[in-house]
């Protein structure tokens, strides 16, 4: 798919949160080895330094090259001044062994703290939260592309009112909302709205993610629905290919 600056994001893509450590730097080298070539990271996962190692692995081994690949990370919340955005990036550059990325994130449209704890809380145990605007951060964010660092810009996790402030004082366009989306969870106003303002959607936890923060124990297994069960029979896929042909 075509970005607002003009580049593609492949349509597939690996994402490593929840990689547990020491397995997702074989998972990263495997998936680019059998024709990934979208790899989605943050600093939040904890585990950028090690994927880095297999960016260097694969560069190193001429797998793939750097420009072969299209790499995302994120912002986490505690980095949403102006002046710590550019801190954050370097930090996330340095850990996955890279020059540039060529997409960088707002991870939350929350702002906690600033400091290096990245769930800082109160004596009561209570999350602090700054008024540090995402007006702020993306103007940080903005100072990225322009330095080259970061080839395109965007947010995950926004709606479509916190989008519709952003468009209306960007002067960097916004390449993608990521947003978790699957069978149970299409958000069609959202990536509507989203289409029409040339914004890439990306879909996070496509077969679904039962056991992410926010989850309700009720919810559902994707691949064990009928109807994706159903689907699955009649055309001879596995029901984790139906749902992501769904989206």
């Amino acid at each position: 798919m075509r970005l607002s600056n003009g580049n593609i994001i492949p349509a597939i893509g690996l994402g490593t949160w929840k990689s547990a450590a020491g397995k997702v730097k074989d998972a990263v080298i495997y998936a680019v080895e059998n024709g990934y070539r979208h790899i989605d990271c943050a600093h939040i996962y904890g585990n950028e330094t090690e994927i880095g190692e297999a960016f260097t692995e694969l560069f190193n081994n001429n797998v793939v090259k750097r420009e072969d690949l299209f790499i995302t990370s994120k912002l986490w919340n505690t980095k949403h001044k102006k002046e710590d955005v550019l801190g954050a990036l370097e930090t996330t550059l340095k850990n996955l062994n890279l020059d540039y990325l060529d997409l960088y994130l707002i991870h939350w449209p929350i702002a906690f703290q600033s400091g290096d704890n990245n769930f800082p809380k109160d004596e009561n145990d209570n999350m602090i939260h700054t008024d540090t605007h995402y007006m702020e951060t993306w103007c940080g964010m903005e100072q990225l592309v322009k330095k080259n660092l970061v080839k395109a810009i965007g947010v995950s996790n926004f709606n479509m009112k916190q989008l519709h402030y952003i468009l209306s004082f960007a002067s960097v366009p916004i390449s993608v909302l990521q947003i978790e989306d699957h069978f149970h969870l299409t958000q069609d106003e959202l990536v509507n709205f989203a289409r029409e303002n040339n914004i890439v959607v990306t879909a996070y936890s496509p077969l679904g993610s039962p056991d992410r923060p926010w989850g309700k124990s009720d919810e559902p297994n994707l691949l064990e629905v009928g109807i994706v069960k159903d689907f699955a029979k009649k055309y001879n896929k596995t029901p984790a290919q139906i749902l992501i042909k769904f989206l």
